[in-house]
């Protein structure tokens, strides 16, 4: 659920980004053919091609990029995007009008708060209508001014039937991220990167997190952030495995949750 497709230009200027702190190799700097076949050699079935705005009028053109990506790449979930400006619930409209199923929300690289009163009615809409929304909230691995579980448990108290997954487990936030999921039924995290080597440097997940990751099995789901990813896509899995939360927890994260959220044949 947490797989980033974007414009040549800007999946370039990202890559960049990561040169640029001098720790994190692209693992897969490669053309989007290239991915989109390993991706098919890995076994993954169902993929997003997540997008996100970083300052307003951009919204709208990524998610028609990502929404007609997707029409043409075989597995590849409809995508979309939005960010708090006054145009945002007519494209966000039209995006569930041509079939999208995720949206993507960057609360670190957008800057914006998502309580935001002009994202209320976007909110509201997304609810109503039952699609989940990939969120990175957390304040990792570089806090911003409205990261972290304050803000969007606020979202959360105004729109509890919002269906939310929350990036990176929330990372550093773990504990307070899994209260949201437990307070709120519709909230769920993703994988990407926790539990890894790199990310174990960095913000290892608490041992007392563990069990109570074990436990919510039901509302836990891969993610990976492919292609921008410093190790092979294998070790994500290979991270998820070590956990030893056994088979079915393991069928339910890889396959059942993602493909309940995201409404892709089972």
């Amino acid at each position: 659920m947490h797989v980033h497709f974007l414009p040549p230009g800007m999946q370039e200027k990202v890559w960049r980004y990561f040169d640029g702190t001098g720790i994190w190799p692209i693992e897969y700097r490669l053309p989007a053919a290239e991915r989109l076949e390993i991706l098919a050699g890995l076994g993954v079935r169902h993929f997003t091609s997540l997008v996100y705005p970083h300052k307003p009028g951009m919204a709208g053109w990524l998610t028609d990029w990502a929404l007609d990506f997707a029409a043409t790449a075989p597995g590849c979930v409809p995508s979309a995007t939005f960010y708090p400006e006054p145009s945002a619930l007519g494209y966000v409209t039209r995006a569930l009008e041509r079939g999208a199923r995720i949206f993507k929300a960057h609360v670190q690289v957008g800057g914006y708060d998502p309580l935001d009163p002009l994202l209320d009615p976007v909110w509201g809409l997304l609810a109503e209508a039952g699609v989940p929304t990939v969120i990175h909230c957390g304040s990792g691995p570089l806090p911003g001014t409205h990261t972290g579980p304050g803000p969007v448990g606020a979202v959360l108290a105004r729109h509890p039937g919002l269906r939310l997954v929350i990036a990176h487990l929330g990372l550093p936030e773990y504990h307070e991220h899994l209260d949201l999921a437990v307070r709120y039924s519709g909230v769920h995290l993703d994988t990407t990167m926790a539990g890894t080597d790199f990310t174990n440097r960095l913000a290892p997940i608490p041992a007392d997190v563990l069990p109570r990751l074990a436990d919510l099995g039901d509302r836990i789901v891969l993610g990976s952030d492919f292609p921008s990813i410093p190790y092979r896509y294998e070790h994500q899995l290979e991270a998820l495995v070590r956990l030893g939360f056994g088979d079915d927890w393991l069928r339910a994260v890889l396959w059942d949750n993602g493909t309940r959220l995201m409404g892709v044949p089972a």
